[in-house]
């Protein structure tokens, strides 16, 4: 049974240790901008999300890739960017449609979540269990977008009289 990265957010607490962890682990230093899992921070609430590549099964980012330099690792499942193939045209980058998919500049290749070949650092570091590697049925991604939609509602600031109205629609 293949396993994925479960994602709660209302454990994160916004320490980072998933992203230096992840750095570490892939680069080599403990560099948050060069993690595979970011943590989208919504400072006006004081709440936090951890995202990364959800591994989707219709893989837009790997269809996309007119050199097939993504492939599915069938002990993990993961879709991984095979180095020595890519050749860093950024086309998977666009095709991402939660931009999870990276341009690592010093390489010139593209970078993302290949669950670290099984065994993801991020959970491991994860200290309140918001991040857990789990049977991938059992990942939630449904409440996590519910999540999400009610945590930053949509206000627009515009100034004119016809959008007196704007902040109270919120996103689909």
């Amino acid at each position: 049974m293949l396993r994925a990265l479960k994602l709660e957010p209302e454990k994160c607490t916004g320490c980072l240790q998933c992203e230096m962890a992840c750095s570490y682990e892939n680069e080599g230093v403990f560099n948050p901008s060069k993690s595979r899992i970011k943590v989208f921070m919504f400072h006006d609430t004081g709440r936090f999300a951890p995202y990364t590549c959800t591994q989707c099964d219709e893989a837009w980012c790997m269809h996309a890739c007119p050199v097939e330099a993504i492939v599915v690792n069938e002990t993990t499942g993961a879709k991984e960017v095979l180095e020595d193939t890519c050749v860093g045209c950024k086309v998977c980058t666009i095709a991402c449609p939660f931009g999870t998919v990276n341009y690592n500049s010093a390489s010139g290749k593209v970078v993302k979540c290949d669950l670290c070949g099984g065994d993801p650092w991020c959970a491991k570091a994860c200290p309140t269990g918001a991040i857990t590697y789990v049977d991938g049925d059992h990942t939630g991604l449904d409440r996590m977008r519910a999540w999400a939609q009610r945590s930053q509602p949509v206000e627009a600031s515009f100034n004119t009289p016809a959008s007196k109205d704007v902040s109270s629609y919120q996103r689909a």
